[in-house]
């Protein structure tokens, strides 16, 4: 009879923002507008750091890095919350719901693994600059990219399945507008507890090594950059971690609100915050803080939009100087 029911979940229905039309079309122009900003500001990053050779270094290379995965972050959700709204719908398809829980936590676990990355790069610079060249070379960084991105992909893995495969048979209403590891639970005939044991585990582990890694990163920075004995290179240096260590810890802190809680009985529009703002607000702000407000990055921006303001200024788009 389980497996009867189970058959018949063929779609869940995302939560909505609103059931009034004007507030669709709302939700729908308001993420429209974040999504391409997000779009266009990260490939921009991408783009100066490709194209400039003197932002190949292994800081830029993780940022690069960065605005990738936050393309492809924002680019897991949105799009269908979009969708939704503009068709008046809330579905989305027991494979399109598999697919979106599985890219979700593999990009957000890569993400937070790529900060790590990228606090002990900043750790090697500073406490280490003597050895930076020998210690962060292009083969370790491409390693540690490459570790991202593999175990992203076996810790999203182990919570996909360990919630997928659970019979679905009291309903297939999800209370989040997007497929989310919590609400998913709560929609199961089975008994959840040692799959929330396990969510709560894998999730105490690795927030507690990046917090680790990113406490001792960070404590040693600070402890160098107090040596420093100009005024103007501790505030470089601290202006530089601060930031890192706001988008990290808010990232994280909601993360951990959302799957640290999977049984709690709240309200459906008690979490849409804290999931907006990982899932919609860091991608677009991480280029803000992380690059824009870089001077080598500035000035490669500013390299690149002149030569394509050039080139469409010039008939044919043939430059002046040929």
């Amino acid at each position: 009879q389980e497996m009867s029911n189970q058959s018949t979940v063929i779609e869940f229905l995302l939560l909505g923002f609103s059931d009034e039309r004007e507030l669709q079309i709302l939700h729908f122009v308001v993420f429209l507008v974040i999504y391409l900003a997000a779009l266009m500001g990260n490939l921009l990053i991408i783009s100066a750091i490709v194209l400039d050779h003197r932002l190949h270094t292994p800081m830029y290379f993780f940022l690069g890095n960065l605005s990738i995965l936050d393309i492809c972050y924002i680019s897991v959700a949105v799009p269908k919350s979009m969708a939704n709204s503009w068709n008046n719908t809330r579905w989305i398809s027991f494979p399109g719901c598999v697919a979106q829980l599985y890219f979700g936590i593999t990009f957000a676990f890569a993400e937070v693994t790529l900060l790590t990355a990228m606090a002990y790069d900043r750790y090697v610079a500073i406490c280490h600059p003597l050895r930076y060249r020998v210690i962060m070379t292009g083969g370790v960084c491409a390693k540690m990219a490459a570790g991202s991105w593999l175990t992203s992909s076996v810790y999203s893995l182990l919570h996909t399945a360990n919630t997928f495969f659970l019979p679905f048979c009291r309903s297939n209403v999800v209370d989040q507008f997007f497929c989310d590891i919590p609400q998913l639970l709560k929609l199961s005939c089975a008994d959840t507890r040692p799959n929330e044991i396990v969510v709560v585990v894998l999730s105490a582990l690795a927030g507690l090594f990046f917090f680790i890694s990113i406490f001792l990163s960070y404590f040693h920075i600070f402890s160098a950059v107090l040596r420093i004995p100009s005024a103007q290179g501790r505030y470089k240096a601290f202006s530089t971690c601060l930031p890192h260590l706001l988008v990290f810890s808010l990232f994280i802190s909601t993360g951990i609100y959302t799957y640290l809680r999977p049984g709690s009985a709240s309200s459906p529009y008690e979490g849409l915050l804290g999931a907006v703002l990982y899932t919609v607000v860091s991608p677009i702000i991480n280029p803000l803080i992380y690059s824009l407000r870089n001077k080598e990055i500035k000035d490669a921006l500013g390299k690149l939009l002149n030569k394509r303001s050039v080139w469409a200024a010039t008939p044919l788009g043939v430059p002046h100087s040929c």
